[in-house]
C-alpha cells in the first residue's frame, strides 16, 4: 500500500513556475519499486495524462503540450517525487494528481495507476 501527498499548488502568472511534490508513504515495499506520473484534470474535462517516470528516474516521458516546459523527477531517498513546471500557461490550469504503480515501468494510462493523490490546484492566470 502507498499513500500519496501532493503540495505545492497555487495561483500564479502566465509564464511563471512552480515546483509539485509528491511525498509516498510506503508500508512493505520501498518506494523506488513503483513507477509514478503525473496526471491533471480541469473543469469539465476529462483526466489526461501530463509526465511519467520510471523506477529510477532514468526514463521519462512528458505529453506534448508539456515538453520542454515541465520537469518530472524522483528522490527515492525522500520517497517524493516533483513536478517542475516552467513558462505555465492558463491553459495548464487543473487539478494535478500524482499517482503510482508497482513496477519499473511507467504507463500513460491512468488505468495503469493503483494509487493516487488528492491532488493539488493549479491556476494560472492570464
Amino acid at each position: 500500500q502507498v499513500q500519496l501527498v501532493e503540495s505545492g499548488g497555487g495561483l500564479v502568472q502566465a509564464g511563471g513556475s512552480l515546483r509539485l511534490s509528491c511525498a509516498a508513504s510506503t508500508s512493505g515495499r520501498t518506494f523506488s519499486t513503483y513507477a509514478m506520473g503525473w496526471f491533471r484534470q480541469a473543469p469539465g474535462k476529462e483526466r489526461e495524462f501530463v509526465a511519467a517516470i520510471n523506477w529510477s528516474g532514468s526514463i521519462t516521458s512528458y505529453t506534448d503540450s508539456a515538453k520542454g516546459r515541465f520537469l518530472i523527477s524522483r528522490d527515492n531517498a525522500l520517497s517524493t517525487v516533483y513536478l517542475q513546471m516552467n513558462s505555465l500557461k492558463p491553459e495548464d490550469t487543473a487539478v494535478y494528481y500524482c499517482a503510482a504503480r508497482v513496477g519499473y515501468s511507467y504507463y500513460q494510462s491512468g488505468d495503469e495507476y493503483n494509487a493516487w493523490g488528492q491532488g493539488t490546484q493549479v491556476t494560472v492566470s492570464s
